[in-house]
């Protein structure tokens, strides 16, 4: 069962070159190209629809999220938008602004006063009259609603 096996050596002075590819000169590739169908043609011609300003991506509707941006929450130095704590911005065309959001705790210190904080904040944007915040409990804060920054901010990325 023993059987030997031998290896063969075989030396080279010189390896020849591997064979480069060859474009033909005179012929432009691209003229002979034939292009297949672009099936995104009609998607890509489509103009945007209109967004109205109170709609996600309008423009009051984004000013409001700046301002809530600005708000942070005085344990944590982390805003309150990129906390998580913001479940939802609605804005009628009216200019009424409804902010659904939740604290970290019942307990926070600031229960009281950060709802107060954020309408007086939201009724500052331009372009809203009225701002009516929501402070609901369920469902509970938990560090998982953190936007990247945040996590990234406290180290927790």
């Amino acid at each position: 069962m023993n059987e030997e096996r031998k290896i063969e050596v075989e030396e080279v002075s010189a390896v020849p070159p591997a064979p480069r590819a060859r474009v033909e000169s005179g012929a432009d590739p691209r003229a002979t190209f034939e292009r297949k169908r672009d099936y995104l043609e009609g998607f890509l011609a489509q103009k945007p629809a209109d967004i109205g300003a109170g709609e996600p991506g309008g423009a009051t509707h984004d000013a409001i999220i700046e301002a809530l941006k600005e708000i942070y929450d005085p344990e944590i130095p982390v805003n309150i938008y990129d906390l998580g704590l913001i479940y939802n911005v609605e804005v009628t065309d009216a200019g009424h602004a409804v902010v659904t959001m939740t604290l970290t705790t019942p307990h926070c210190p600031v229960a009281e006063s950060m709802p107060g904080e954020v309408e007086l904040r939201v009724g500052a944007v331009p372009g809203v009259g009225h701002a009516e915040v929501n402070l609901v409990w369920d469902p509970p804060w938990d560090p998982q609603k953190m936007s990247d920054e945040a996590r990234l901010e406290l180290g927790m990325l």
